[in-house]
């Protein structure tokens, strides 16, 4: 059951836009977004720890936002987690619990040669602007920022939102919202992605 929940996750997170959905660009921030997972054919950017290559995490859904400066490459990243059950959820909020290491977001060559979209042949290197000629190796960055939404099973949903305090990176909803088709037009989770960056952080500016 567990596996057939993610993967319905999965393939309703494929239609989401490559901007998450309620977020508003920050005046002065001109970066790029590009949705990373659940990916296609190709082999997709993935998270890491410096120094190995064994344990990387994988994340059902996963959006980058690049910096634009090639002197001060960085990502900040949205990541998005279905939590078939407790045990999953207590696993996957190890993986992102705050740390003194750093995290790394790896973007494989051949993603980064890969069209936007089936309908945009523009390869998504070219919309990076810390990239100033094409790539010939992955692009590896450091995460500036990670904010995490999990999606949890109905009842397990509403246990953790009556006894548990999320960390200041996590945020929540029901599994129903994630497998809602077209879930990311309604204004209920676009409110809420919209908290999910710095920008909820910030007063408005004129």
């Amino acid at each position: 059951m567990s596996g057939r929940l993610d993967n319905l996750v999965r393939h309703q997170l494929r239609k989401w836009p490559q901007r998450p959905p309620g977020l508003y660009p920050r005046p002065g921030n001109d970066g790029t977004w590009l949705r990373a997972r659940p990916g296609e054919e190709v082999p997709s950017p993935f998270l890491k720890l410096p120094g190995t290559n064994k344990l990387k995490t994988l994340p059902d859904g996963l959006w980058l936002h690049f910096s634009a400066d090639p002197q001060e490459p960085y990502a900040d990243i949205i990541c998005v987690e279905a939590c078939s059950s407790f045990q999953n959820l207590l696993d996957k909020r190890s993986r992102f619990a705050p740390s003194t290491q750093s995290l790394l977001a790896v973007c494989p060559l051949a993603w980064l040669l890969e069209p936007v979209t089936p309908t945009d042949e523009t390869p998504r290197w070219k919309l990076l602007r810390l990239l100033r000629r094409e790539p010939d190796t992955n692009l590896v960055v450091p995460v500036r920022d990670i904010r995490v939404l999990y999606g949890l099973r109905e009842k397990h949903y509403r246990d953790f939102a009556t006894q548990q305090i999320p960390h200041a990176h996590e945020f929540f909803c029901p599994m129903t919202a994630l497998v809602d088709e077209r879930g990311f037009d309604h204004p209920e989770m676009q409110a809420l992605m919209g908290r999910l960056t710095a920008n909820a952080n910030f007063f408005p500016l004129p």
